[in-house]
């Protein structure tokens, strides 16, 4: 390994992450790459770079913060070579591999070729004639003031079902537990390659979701009731679209990789950090709490 790149979340103390980093690479004679705007808050001895740069460069991108941070760091080693490491440096952040504590014997394992790198899907679509692209979700989202979002899918062509809800969220597996979750969508390992459709708040006949192979053609179409509609990339507004507009989506599977280091599965960090429970009825077994 030749370079790391550092992401950092812009406000939460990584000062403890980036010394780790920066003590492991120095043994080793690797260059520490971070965005120049980012690295200049810490005084730190990372060579100051543009985003595009980083991803181009890096062997391994290092991101230090939460789940945005950590889709931040996937979008810049989006088709490139890196794999991403995600250091949780607080909240939830499911999406993140390691704690802070856990960092060095992290990094040692990457030394030790002691990981696995797991491919995630991106959906990407064309809005106002620029890409947009989401690791998480791309939502069509009321405005307030505004009428709903009433919204055909089309798929493969042709109309398959019609929504009216405050939003329609279009998720990978990897944003299955973020909007769309919280939008009443199943939990989807990130290894399955498929599109998650889900209603929010719908008030429309049909309210279920659907799921997708990542060979359809998918467009959401907002039919003449609608209102107007803001499109939310990952949680950022990305733009807006009207009443007879049209977004067509593409998913493009392993846009992006991300190092795990078996420390646990999938199954056990939704388990935990979205502390899902059994029902009452069922008695819980030793060790569970």
């Amino acid at each position: 390994m030749h370079s790391a790149g550092l992401v950092l979340h812009p406000r939460r103390d990584s000062a403890a992450a980036v010394e780790a980093v920066l003590g492991w690479a120095g043994h080793r004679n690797i260059e520490i790459l971070g965005i120049a705007d980012e690295i200049v808050r810490l005084n730190c001895a990372a060579i100051g770079v543009t985003p595009e740069e980083l991803g181009r460069r890096s062997d391994l991108v290092v991101s230090l913060g939460g789940d945005g941070t950590m889709l931040r760091a996937m979008r810049l080693a989006d088709g490139q070579r890196a794999p991403v490491l995600g250091v949780n440096l607080g909240k939830l952040g499911f999406l993140a591999e390691v704690d802070v504590p856990d960092l060095p014997s992290a990094l040692s394992a990457i030394d030790d070729h002691q990981f696995t790198v797991e491919p995630r899907l991106a959906v990407d679509a064309v809005l106002e004639g620029r890409r947009i692209t989401a690791f998480n979700d791309i939502a069509v989202v009321r405005v307030p003031g505004n009428g709903s979002a009433v919204v055909a899918v089309h798929v493969g062509g042709q109309q398959f079902v019609s929504y009216s809800a405050d939003a329609v969220v279009v998720a990978t597996p990897t944003g299955s537990t973020a909007y769309s979750f919280s939008a009443g969508g199943p939990i989807t390992s990130p290894s399955v390659e498929a599109l998650l459709v889900t209603p929010a708040a719908p008030h429309s006949a049909y309210s279920r979701g659907i799921v997708l192979s990542v060979h359809d053609e998918v467009t959401l179409e907002l039919l003449p009731t609608s209102g107007r509609l803001a499109v939310e990339v990952d949680g950022q507004v990305e733009g807006y679209v009207s009443p007879g507009d049209r977004l067509d989506l593409h998913a493009r599977p392993s846009a992006a990789r991300v190092v795990r280091l078996g420390m646990t599965t999938f199954y056990q960090r939704a388990r935990r950090k979205l502390r899902l429970t059994d029902s009452a009825e069922i008695p819980q077994r030793d060790g569970e709490h």
